[in-house]
């Protein structure tokens, strides 16, 4: 039987200065992916996603985007624990920190803002593409929320690596 394990994290973006949003993307050295982590103690969704976003980046100014909360669901093996089913939820938040005032945690060896067409060429595996979308999707296409929902359930029977 998998273990169970859940995480939180942001599809964070930025608006430029011609109104385009750019998409926050985590280089893991392996992967490219969102800032992520696990829940810690009685922390809710939402808790985790700000810490983990505080403690992956640096950054604190995140304004969530309401009526998106997305979960994804995926299996992997890891070599101590044996067979993992992790479930991640993710929420779209817009941030105006400035890139020079990103601050890498050890996890990670880089980090980039793309426009979407870019960001989603460049995101690693299938299901943190299709968060994208939809989060893109959220926003209209062209950085303005839309007012409608989230309403893509993931495919249980998937299993990613991630």
């Amino acid at each position: 039987m998998a273990r169970q394990e859940r995480s939180a994290g942001f599809v964070i973006y930025r608006t430029s200065t011609d109104g385009v949003p750019q998409y926050l993307l985590l280089d893991y050295g392996r992967h490219w992916d969102f800032p992520k982590g696990h829940l810690e103690n009685d922390e809710d969704d939402l808790a985790a996603a700000r810490r983990e976003l505080r403690e992956e980046t640096g950054i604190t100014d995140v304004r969530v985007t309401p009526d998106f909360h997305h979960e994804i669901t995926y299996f992997f093996r890891d070599r101590k624990k044996g067979l993992i089913r992790k479930t991640v939820a993710f929420f779209l938040g817009e941030t105006c920190c400035d890139p020079d005032a990103i601050v890498l945690s050890h996890e990670h060896e880089g980090f980039v803002f793309l426009p979407f067409e870019a960001a989603v060429k460049k995101v690693t595996y299938p299901n943190a593409r299709q968060v994208l979308k939809l989060a893109h999707e959220k926003l209209g296409g062209d950085g303005r929320a839309s007012s409608g929902g989230d309403n893509l359930s993931p495919d249980p029977g998937k299993v990613e690596n991630a």
